[in-house]
Formats: structure tokens, sequence, C-alpha cells
């Protein structure tokens, strides 16, 4: 039904992308020979390819709670990170990311993972501030689907594409850096080059779609915010939340917000496919 998916980022939002694959997919036989992701909608494109939401769910869920502190300035100040999230994420990462996921990915579509590069000129933790700093002014004051602020700014996207990456290690580093926003995460390099969230430039990734889209193929793209105005491309289905999802990006203390979100999800990939399937008179 759909040649190619893009998961937009959005941090624990995507959650909700996770439980609209796991209710769609097999109602509408989704195959994509393709699938891009961004940031955290990177880690979801993988998972939910995989079937495994409900172990990772499972394990974020368990692991996130009142106990946790999103800032401990006292562990900052002991020379550890000042935001758990980067490590947790990490170890989450390498828990669920093995030799056989990757291959597994591999058989099932040509996975892409969106990364962003900054500036010359700017270091890694000024460059990554200031790119967020100018997406959430940009998405606050104007709503765009694909913001072009920090493009116009010299930031430039890079796409990795899964099969060209020999082992696990890579993938886990390639899932770090297109989620990497300091002082969350850690700067991590790719390439040799350190790489940062592809949200910087755009968390909503369809270059690689235009090709599929030209030769008449169909896309889908799933977002993670409420948009008033959704763009229109021929060929190019876009899905939001039926409501605003209500959790922090890289919130660890609020695990039924993140249930939440997977619910919605759950919900909403319902009604998608209902409605697809009604729409071919099923």
């Amino acid at each position: 039904m759909f040649d190619a998916i893009a998961f937009a980022g959005g941090g624990n939002r995507c959650y909700w992308q996770g439980g609209f694959y796991e209710a769609a997919a097999e109602r509408l036989s989704l195959a994509p020979k393709l699938v891009v992701g961004a940031s955290a909608g990177a880690f979801a494109a993988c998972y939910s390819l995989l079937g495994i939401g409900n172990r990772v769910r499972e394990l974020v869920i368990g692991g996130c709670g009142d106990h946790l502190k999103n800032f401990d300035l006292a562990a900052w100040r002991r020379g550890e990170p000042l935001c758990p999230v980067g490590p947790m994420y990490r170890d989450l990462l390498v828990n669920v990311i093995d030799e056989a996921a990757l291959s597994r990915l591999n058989a099932l579509t040509d996975l892409q993972l969106a990364i962003s590069r900054l500036p010359r000129g700017l270091s890694p933790v000024a460059g990554a501030a200031l790119g967020i700093v100018l997406y959430q002014i940009e998405k606050k004051l104007l709503h765009p689907v694909h913001p072009r602020f920090g493009r116009k700014l010299g930031y430039s996207a890079e796409f990795v594409r899964v099969r060209e990456l020999g082992a696990a290690e890579p993938l886990r580093l390639a899932l770090m850096a297109s989620g990497g926003v300091p002082p969350f995460m850690p700067v991590t390099l790719v390439a040799g080059r350190p790489a940062f969230d592809g949200g910087l430039v755009d968390n909503v990734p369809v270059e690689p779609l235009a090709e599929i889209e030209a030769s008449g193929g169909r896309t889908l793209v799933l977002l993670t915010r409420v948009y008033k105005h959704i763009p229109k491309v021929d060929g190019r289905t876009y899905v939001q939340p039926s409501q605003r999802i209500g959790v922090g990006q890289f919130d660890i203390t609020n695990p039924d917000g993140i249930r939440a979100a997977y619910e919605l999800g759950l919900k909403d990939g319902d009604a998608f496919a209902k409605a697809m399937r009604r729409s071919k008179g099923e």
C-alpha cells in the first residue's frame, strides 16, 4: 500500500508512532521498501520494523519514574552526565540493537537515518544549542511541518544508510547521533565527524522519499505533533496524532505519559487502517 514510510522525530512523542505502526502494519500489509527516520523516530522505525515494541516499552517504562531527575546537578558535580537520559538511551540501544537485529532490518527494508552537520566554525555544543533554539522558535512562531531556518544558516542533512553499516555498533552510534542534542545526549561521531539530531535541519525527514514519489510510488509520513496546515504532495500521506501528546521529549520521570502516547498511537493507527480499507471498498 505504501512504498516508503518516514518517521518524524519528537523524543518520547515517538512512542505514538510505535503504537500507530503496531495497529496498522498487519491490517494494511505494510512492507515499505524504504524507511526513513529522524531522531527518536529513527529508533521508533527500528523497533517497529523488528516487531519488538512491547519489549522496548517494557524496558523504557520500567526504567522511568519520579525517582529520577531530568537534570541531575549532583551527578554533574561528580563528573557524571547532567542529563541521565543519554546513558539510559545508550543502554537501551545496546540491549535491543544487536547483530541479529541489524541483519533483520537489512532484510526487511532500506532503512536510512537522518543526521545533521553543523555550519563551519561552530563548536559542537554551541552549534547544537543554536540549532535547537532556531528549531523551537520556528515551530512555535510559524508552525511549519518542515522547518527552514536551520538549512538557511548552514546546517546540512545527511542520511546514514543502514545497509552500508557493517555491524551493530555503528548502527547504535548512528541512532545516538540522529537524536543527539547536547546536553541531553552526548556528542557522537559518524564517519569520523560530529553528527547531531536530524531535526536540526528537518525533524520530518522526507528528502529520500522524493525519488519514489517521482516514479509514482506512495509514501506515508508519521508526524508526532498536531499541525493546522499539512503540505499537499502528490503520492504522500501525512498522518498526525488525533490530539496533542502530553509528554516531554526527553522526560524520564513520566512513564504514564509514554504509555499514553503509545495507547493513542494504537487508537489512531486502528482508525487509519479502517479508513484506508473502507476507501478501497474492503
